[in-house]
């Protein structure tokens, strides 16, 4: 099986979310009859040149391997084109030099940052019902999240997704006698267990747990807002769960001798390379796109996944789910043929055969669902903990939400490396905030 060895991060160290899975078929409740159908005016239709573009900067094989190879089998009257964001082709480049493309992507927030700020999106509502998309089939959180963007507008579609999972490193919990840890543990113990793992042992220093900062605000299980979608104003000193969010993440988890000694020396807290690469971490809440955006590195060590723990009084309740949205924009040359590769992106067959590969889906269906990860090379691994906790609903976001959480982060890592209390920490953090905003909305 040919490994995604050219995935590269985006964002703060991360992957862009990718794809999903559904059921077997073209599509849900198609007869054989209205597939042939559909086959045969798929082939009478007009040659065009359909266009994606990401500010992600994935390759061009990336983009191959989870879409283009599919795409072109589907609709062989149409030309698939890719633009690699990169120098020359920038989205800046793009709009100068008034080149067209029809599909824009990237992760939730991001999208929303580049398309809305740039005048390029299109509501699709109307056409979303002219091509028959039916949103019932996708996970709920998603379409509510597609739907409070601007006004009940819909910018885009998901068609992959993500969520956070404690990844954990079997050999250390085996060397130090420990029982893994389970699905249905909460915050406050599974803190207590990365105490008891941190520890000297021999000379190197183990620590009982890492983490993606940005990520934990992205994805909040708490769904805190970063910002006050009714007054515009930021959350960070005005919403008492973000008290409860620091607590747990920047102060309770890096108060043991081995965390202090790696902050005053690296200024940052352990990580995904720590985990990945240095492997002196047990525990690591991570992004469950990390094992087709790393594979290589994933395959070389003795890990599995539980369900990310809870906080106490939300059993069962996970983090925000991740998505990957996909939208037309004003540059479309070809609309109506764009939503159809759009359409088909969200078929059983499109999104099972991601399934297979380990890639969350964002539509309902069992049959991908269970099928998730079977044609991965993990697929040995506890593939199905990625489902065990429901999805926190996705928090409203404005515009201008990842530029926010950059600020939010700032300071956070100023809590963790004990240069600023958390109070401190949140009114230098709302100060800065508001002044961004003002600014923005004076643009």
């Amino acid at each position: 099986m040919r490994l995604l060895k050219w995935i590269k991060p985006i964002g703060a160290g991360v992957t862009l979310a990718i794809i999903a899975a559904c059921g077997g078929g073209t599509g849900a409740g198609q007869t054989q009859q209205e597939k042939s159908e559909a086959g045969q005016a798929q082939t009478k239709k007009d040659p065009v040149e359909i266009v994606f573009y990401s500010t992600t900067a994935d390759p061009q094989e990336s983009f191959e391997y989870r879409f283009g190879e599919l795409l072109r089998a589907k609709f062989p009257n149409y030309t698939i084109k890719y633009i690699q964001s990169g120098q020359g082709a920038t989205l800046n480049d793009l709009l100068t030099n008034g080149t067209k493309f029809d599909i824009f992507y990237n992760t939730i927030g991001n999208f929303e940052q580049a398309i809305i700020q740039n005048d390029l999106q299109v509501d699709m509502t109307d056409l979303i019902k002219k091509h028959g998309i039916d949103l019932n089939r996708i996970e709920p959180t998603l379409v509510q999240a597609l739907q409070q963007v601007q006004g009940g507008k819909i910018f885009a579609l998901p068609v992959s997704t993500s969520n956070l999972i404690l990844y954990y490193n079997k050999d250390i919990f085996d060397k130090f006698g420990v029982p893994y840890p389970g699905d249905d543990l909460t915050w406050e113990q599974t803190l207590d267990l990365s105490k008891k793992m941190t520890r000297n042992d021999g000379g190197t220093q183990y620590f009982g747990m890492a983490a993606s900062f940005l990520h934990l605000f992205r994805m909040n299980p708490l769904s805190i807002p970063t910002v006050d979608m009714t007054s515009f104003k930021p959350t960070i000193n005005k919403d008492e769960r973000w008290k409860t969010f620091f607590k747990t993440f920047f102060i309770d988890s890096s108060q043991e001798p081995g965390y202090q000694d790696f902050i005053q020396k690296t200024k940052s807290f352990p990580g995904i390379n720590q985990f990945v690469k240095d492997r002196n971490v047990a525990m690591f809440p991570y992004l469950s796109s990390l094992i087709y955006a790393w594979p290589t590195e994933m395959q070389a060590f003795n890990w599995d996944w539980a369900a990310l723990p809870h906080f106490s009084g939300s059993p069962g309740t996970g983090s925000q789910s991740y998505p990957a949205f996909f939208g037309l924009t004003k540059r479309s040359a070809h609309p109506d043929e764009a939503m159809e590769v759009l359409k088909y992106l969200l078929t059983d067959e499109f999104q099972l055969s991601l399934s297979h590969k380990g890639i969350m889906p964002v539509v309902k269906s069992k049959n991908v669902i269970d099928s998730f990860g079977k044609q991965s090379p993990f697929s040995n691994r506890r593939m199905q903990a990625v489902f065990q906790n429901k999805f926190a609903p996705i928090s409203p976001k404005a515009v201008y939400d990842a530029d926010i959480l950059n600020i939010y982060a700032k300071y956070a890592n100023a809590v963790n490396q004990n240069t600023m209390d958390m109070n401190t920490a949140f009114s230098k953090a709302e100060e800065e905030a508001v002044k961004f905003i003002d600014n923005f909305s004076k643009k």
